[in-house]
């Protein structure tokens, strides 16, 4: 009877001592989980703000030619297109630039797509927004 319960003791000790071990483990992980989630956040997020923030640049270089022209040319767009342009104006003044979490950015980004896409039919131009080939990609290929 004695040996059985030595076996038995020794049986109890490995079972805690591997729960010890998953125990560890699991908690090594979670550390170095949360280190490397923060490191890969970060990166994906200057990534997709440069992106997002390349994008806008766009819209708000179109309109600032756009306003330039109508005040050197009152007359060169229609009194219904200049109020689309206003109109992006304000979409891209409402843009929450600083604050990264609302919830309503991709809402106001597709707004902004629209409006962009309605003025450059309206002139009958072809404009559209491909991103710049090089700096969307450039040092984050391994993103």
């Amino acid at each position: 009877m004695i040996k059985t319960r030595d076996t038995s003791d020794v049986f109890d000790s490995v079972v805690l001592l591997d729960e010890r071990l998953c125990q560890e483990g699991f908690q090594d992980g979670y550390k170095d989980g949360l280190v490397s989630g923060k490191e890969e956040g970060r990166e994906v997020g200057l990534k997709m703000g440069f992106q997002v923030g390349e994008e806008l640049g766009f819209y708000q270089g179109c309109l600032d030619v756009w306003n330039s022209l109508i005040q050197i040319d009152p007359g060169a767009f229609s009194s219904r297109l200049q109020k689309s342009i206003q109109q992006l104006g304000d979409l891209l003044g409402k843009y929450p630039l600083l604050d990264p979490e609302n919830e309503d950015v991709q809402e106001m980004m597709d707004a902004i797509r629209l409006k962009f896409r309605i003025i450059s039919a309206n002139m009958g131009a072809k404009l559209e927004y491909k991103g710049y080939p090089k700096s969307s990609t450039q040092g984050m290929e391994d993103i």
